[in-house]
């Protein structure tokens, strides 16, 4: 038997509650708390993802996936993936495409890339005999980030923002 599938209005029904009288946009920042800190990190790479090795590697590989999946994803439904130029308005850019769109759903991917706070690992061993000892550490880093312009029959446009 299959496990229900978990929305959104699932995890926040009697945790979050939104009261608005205008606004222009809404933040909304989703995380898992466990993987905050570095020893959660390595449980999630060994235990989670069943890798003998807590190694930086996995790391590489989740996001060459992630990526190829996205331009799957793209290309599969006519989507435009749109590569940002260092300092354009990403709302400028993709407002023709919002403008154009007759039906909801994704209407454009943006791609960027950005400084953001993420995990790194290193080798505590470097330099040393024997097998290599990972540590892992915040680090502001340059990464891909996707933006996935929506357009939602109640709220309008809007989008959702992940990094690879």
């Amino acid at each position: 038997m299959a496990a229900a599938v978990c929305t959104v209005n699932d995890v926040l029904d009697g945790h979050v509650t939104l009261g608005l009288e205008c606004l222009d946009r809404i933040y909304l920042n989703a995380y898992v708390p466990n993987l905050q800190v570095d020893g959660q990190v390595v449980v999630f790479l060994t235990q989670h993802l069943g890798s003998p090795i807590p190694s930086p590697a996995v790391f590489t590989k989740m996001g060459e996936r992630f990526r190829a999946a996205v331009a799957r994803f793209a290309a599969e439904r006519d989507i435009p993936l749109v590569r940002f130029a260092k300092d354009a308005r990403k709302a400028d850019v993709m407002r023709p495409y919002l403008e154009q769109a007759t039906k909801p759903g994704v209407v454009a991917i943006g791609v960027a890339q950005e400084f953001q706070s993420v995990f790194t690992g290193y080798d505590r061993a470097a330099g040393k005999p024997g097998p290599p000892s990972f540590a892992f550490a915040k680090a502001d880093r340059r990464v891909s980030v996707y933006y996935f312009y929506v357009l939602d029959r109640d709220f309008g446009p809007g989008f959702i923002k992940l990094c690879s």
